[in-house]
């Protein structure tokens, strides 16, 4: 990656953050918290890594992103807008009646959203199945899809790997954005120190930790998975990421900003950069 990318990914990164921010204000819902730890990531797959065509989102190669933490939806839009799959414009319909970008998203009603996912923990075994049948026709592609850390907490994701690392398969390419947070708690509190890292080990996996707000850092982690390996990616997030007041606090999973929080965040983002299109 040299730096007129990384420059680049930075302002995609921004700019989908002050998506996020005016479209929760708008309609005054949506889950904040988990959709900025979330950016980087998303960013550096649509803008960076993946073969997509927004143009012909369906074409036969594709790779395939599914967004498995599925009320992540108001950053994923944003990025499926700002790479051109639908109008920006449309954000602002977000929640609304009659809109197609509801509050989890659905397959065939959004272009470039590959499954419909909202309840916790189905996204891996539906990405397994699409990487099963891309090797069965010989198709060279990749399947991404970016879990919860909380989600990991679903029995359906662990038998989703234990096949995953019993084939060996290398063409899925599952993405734990490990926040550290939850919906009312820290993971911690929850499941207690139950050593996640070493658990995928077992599963036979490649396991590789990055910064998942760091540019470099996750390009360093893709250019880190194995050939012919099953692999996983620890995404070391934020939650709330790039909104001071936001970061590392629980109730902003899902809270809803007044206006001075509204003006305070478009105004940090403001002196990061990102396109102001207001």
């Amino acid at each position: 990656m040299n730096k007129n990318e990384l420059n680049k990914l930075k302002e995609i990164a921004n700019t989908v953050r002050r998506d996020c921010i005016k479209i929760q204000k708008i309609i005054n819902s949506g889950h904040l918290g988990g959709s900025l730890s979330a950016v980087e990531i998303m960013a550096y797959l649509y803008f960076y890594k993946m073969n997509i065509d927004n143009k012909e989102p369906l074409k036969k190669d594709r790779d395939v992103f599914v967004l498995s933490k599925g009320h992540a939806s108001l950053g994923y839009y944003s990025v499926l807008a700002r790479r051109g799959f639908f109008p920006v414009e449309e954000l602002k319909t977000y929640r609304q009646i009659n809109s197609r970008l509801q509050g989890h998203t659905e397959i065939d009603s959004v272009p470039g959203v590959e499954c419909s996912t909202g309840s916790l923990g189905q996204g891996l075994s539906f990405g397994l199945g699409l990487a099963l049948g891309y090797k069965k026709k010989n198709i060279n592609n990749k399947v991404y899809v970016l879990l919860g850390d909380g989600e990991m907490q679903e029995g359906q994701i662990w038998e989703a790997l234990l096949l995953q690392g019993r084939l060996q398969l290398d063409n899925l390419i599952p993405i734990i954005d490990n926040n550290r947070l939850q919906l009312d708690d820290y993971c911690e509190n929850v499941v207690g120190d139950w050593k996640m890292k070493e658990k995928l080990k077992a599963f036979k996996f490649n396991v590789i930790e990055v910064d998942g707000n760091d540019f470099n850092d996750i390009d360093k982690g893709f250019n880190a998975l194995k050939p012919d390996k099953a692999n996983i990616i620890i995404s070391n997030t934020v939650k709330g990421k790039g909104i001071s007041f936001m970061e590392n606090k629980i109730e902003w999973h899902s809270k809803k900003m007044n206006d001075e929080e509204y003006k305070l965040a478009l105004q940090e983002l403001d002196n990061q950069g990102g396109e102001k299109d207001d």
